[in-house]
């Protein structure tokens, strides 16, 4: 059964590695292979000595970090309190709240965050201006210091319920047996928590950690796309706007496998860190 999968798994993933040869080439489409002009590593200094380049794999990374402290946080926290709701009614309900955004395509959600932070009717604008914080409506997506956090913000609204699936799922494989032992030696559901249902779920959020380690450079492409602009963009663009702009659109194909190839070897290199930091450390890995 496993055979149709792997067959896809070497035709979409490991055939199209050929294409890699592209980085060392001054690539002309109009050329067959054999007759394009090999240029050896000259993409890839030209990708470390641009300053572009540099500011683009900065934004990446901060969007990257951003994402993963808060997409972690907030599904641990929220799973670990749905979990202590004794209505379940209550808590179906507040599920599938929780799940909805996450079927929601990215051009929607744009469109909602771009509507909510408005200057003219944005609901954020009208509330601050309403508690006297601020005494004008804010161009929140005209700042680029705040796109970081905007874009944060966003990923956890989107993602939040989703995330605490898997969370949820590995809290009901603890041993109710722990809670009842807990709860007679006087434990309080704090105690409970933190003594039993966080242990008990360790191993799950460490091999959860190294995955997501291992995606550090993978910050996303539609929200920074759709949510960016250009008085946001020295923050707004990460590596995969980068190949788009100024590989694919601009015709220059070397230095977007470049760049491509360089996000996917330091992936490699992170993941594979992050597994023997926890091997050593002791704690539940990959492989």
């Amino acid at each position: 059964m496993s055979v149709p999968f792997l067959i896809w798994l070497f035709v979409f993933k490991y055939v199209p590695l050929w294409g890699w040869t592209i980085a060392f080439q001054d690539f002309k489409p109009a050329k067959g292979f054999t007759d394009q002009k090999w240029v050896g590593l000259r993409h890839f200094r030209f990708l470390f000595q641009d300053d572009h380049f540099l500011l683009v794999l900065r934004n990446t990374l901060a969007m990257s970090f951003i994402n993963l402290v808060l997409g972690f946080c907030t599904a641990i926290i929220l799973a670990l309190l749905l979990n202590e709701l004794r209505n379940v009614m209550f808590k179906r309900v507040v599920q599938t709240i929780s799940y909805l955004p996450h079927f929601i395509s990215w051009v929607v959600a744009a469109s909602i965050i771009t509507t909510v932070l408005s200057t003219d009717g944005g609901v954020i604008n009208e509330i601050l201006l309403w508690l006297g914080f601020i005494n004008e409506p804010i161009l929140w997506l005209g700042k680029g210091e705040y796109f970081w956090g905007i874009l944060g913000a966003s990923e956890v609204w989107k993602n939040v319920g989703w995330n605490t699936i898997i969370y949820l799922t590995a809290i009901t494989s603890v041993d109710p047996s722990l809670y009842e032992a807990a709860e007679i030696d006087g434990a309080g559901r704090f105690k409970r928590i933190w003594h039993i249902t966080l242990p008990g779920i360790k191993p799950v959020i460490v091999i959860l950690m190294i995955m997501n380690i291992g995606n550090l450079l993978e910050s996303g492409f539609e929200p920074q796309y759709l949510l960016g602009n250009g008085m946001n963009i020295d923050f707004s663009e990460n590596l995969d706007i980068f190949v788009l702009k100024y590989g694919i659109q601009m015709g220059n194909f070397s230095l977007s496998i470049a760049a491509g190839m360089f996000k996917t070897i330091v992936s490699f290199i992170l993941l594979f860190s992050a597994n023997s930091i926890a091997k050593k450390l002791g704690e539940a890995r990959l492989f």
